[in-house]
């Protein structure tokens, strides 16, 4: 339900690293800032909207825990977060991203994918 992808590093020098990624995806993105001890997420997606199956973000910067369980069976867990890396999240995993430090994120949908195609469990 839960994959987590190392992004890969092209190259490092005195002003720092290049990683690089690659998508299909096109369209509005939402760049997200969270300070540390935040909680995002607390909800789930039903693969409505294109751009949330797979919901995909790319932590950018810092590290972060998230839990995760299946709205329609058992599976769950927790899965430690180090960037830069991309987190695919499938349809029907309710999910909660708690940010362990501050963190840059990019989050590969914009606000109306999520609109019409994000559940909360009460």
């Amino acid at each position: 339900m839960i994959t987590i992808t190392q992004l890969s590093k092209i190259g490092e020098d005195e002003r720092g690293a290049t990683h690089y990624f690659n998508t299909e995806r096109t369209g509005e993105f939402i760049v997200a800032y969270r300070k540390a001890g935040s909680i995002s997420g607390r909800h789930y997606h039903k693969g409505i909207a294109t751009q949330k199956n797979p919901e995909k973000i790319i932590i950018m910067q810092g590290k972060a825990s998230l839990n995760w369980f299946e709205v329609n069976g058992s599976r769950k867990g927790v899965e430690k977060i180090n960037a830069p890396a991309m987190v695919e999240i499938e349809p029907w995993a309710w999910h909660e991203v708690i940010a362990e430090t501050d963190m840059i994120v990019l989050e590969l949908n914009g606000l109306k994918d999520a609109k019409d195609d994000t559940f909360r469990v009460d």
